[in-house]
């Protein structure tokens, strides 16, 4: 895909990133995400593409705009198809707190997988590490990989983990590992990705998240070498029904891997920080100007660019 792209791409991160920030610490989790999204989709639409959302803000009965099968662009140019997650965190933002990104990662038609909204259980590291990790190993088993590799102790590793009710069993089993945690309230999409930045502080993602966080995440991981691998985790019958209508088979025991998740090598990332995190600066209200600062990720390439911006107000 055009390297040009990216550069309007990342304008749609920044508006909605804009936008959503106008509400941090005001408690109004859904009027932040309208606001991203709204200020994303209409500025997506003034782009020469024609792209499909493939993941995205729900089915169409339940989203109004950028939902998953939405047609999105001029419809003049190349076809892409667009995973978006207009406002992570949106309870970060309402609250006034950390970890907060708008995001779009994009490929070409087929390339990212149209992933049911069920939860995963993930595993993630970065260039480093990767290749020592298996989903279906013990806590112990993979920490202790991980950290060879890192030429690391295992009480130097840092595990980044959810902050869920869900996750009591995998952080006891952290920590007769010996390793560190770092929970984090929300934003699985920038933990999985902090493993493969330099200087965040993170050498590894484990639990469940969503599943649409797991393609993103992998479309962002395509682009700077690291790994994921996930597997469905269904709360129903009709959850597995779902997955299996949407064409994957043996959806219960399938592993994922990063190539599952994102094909080939032709993948976009782009974020933009709406409250600060390990990845990414918030936004900043100055005299007279508005400041972002975003990360731009081609796999192509490998290229990885930070772009501090200002907008006039």
């Amino acid at each position: 895909m055009d390297r040009n792209i990216a550069l309007e791409f990342v304008r749609a991160t920044e508006v909605a990133a804009i936008a959503a920030s106008k509400w941090l610490g005001k408690g109004e989790r859904k009027k932040a995400d309208g606001a991203a999204v709204d200020e994303m989709r209409s500025r997506l639409n003034n782009i020469d593409f024609h792209g499909k959302v493939v993941i995205g803000e729900g089915e169409k009965d339940e989203a109004p705009m950028l939902y998953i099968g939405e047609e999105i662009g001029t419809k003049k140019g190349i076809n892409v198809d667009i995973a978006v997650d207009p406002l992570e965190c949106t309870d970060s933002v309402a609250c006034g707190k950390d970890n907060s990104i708008c995001v779009l990662a994009a490929a070409p038609r087929g390339d990212l997988l149209n992933a049911p909204e069920v939860y995963m259980n993930k595993i993630a590291v970065g260039p480093k590490a990767k290749g020592c990790i298996d989903i279906n190993a013990s806590v112990k088993e993979n920490l202790t990989k991980i950290a060879k590799r890192l030429e690391k102790d295992i009480d130097e590793i840092t595990v980044v983990v959810l902050d869920r009710p869900r996750h009591e069993k995998l952080i006891n089993e952290i920590r007769e590992a010996g390793a560190r945690i770092k929970l984090i309230t929300d934003g699985d999409i920038s933990g999985a990705i902090s493993p493969s930045v330099e200087d965040s502080g993170i050498d590894v993602l484990m639990g469940i998240g969503g599943s649409p966080e797991g393609v993103i995440a992998a479309s962002a991981l395509k682009c700077v070498g690291g790994e994921i691998q996930a597997k469905f985790v269904f709360k129903d019958d009709r959850q597995k029904e779902q997955a299996e209508k949407m064409g994957i088979k043996n959806p219960e025991d399938r592993i994922f891997c990063t190539e599952d998740l994102a094909k080939g090598n032709q993948h976009m990332f782009i974020a933009t920080g709406v409250t600060d995190g390990p990845m990414l600066k918030g936004i900043r209200f100055e005299k007279g100007k508005v400041v972002t600062h975003s990360i731009v990720m081609r796999s192509k390439t490998g290229t990885i660019r930070f772009i501090e911006a200002y907008h006039r107000t």
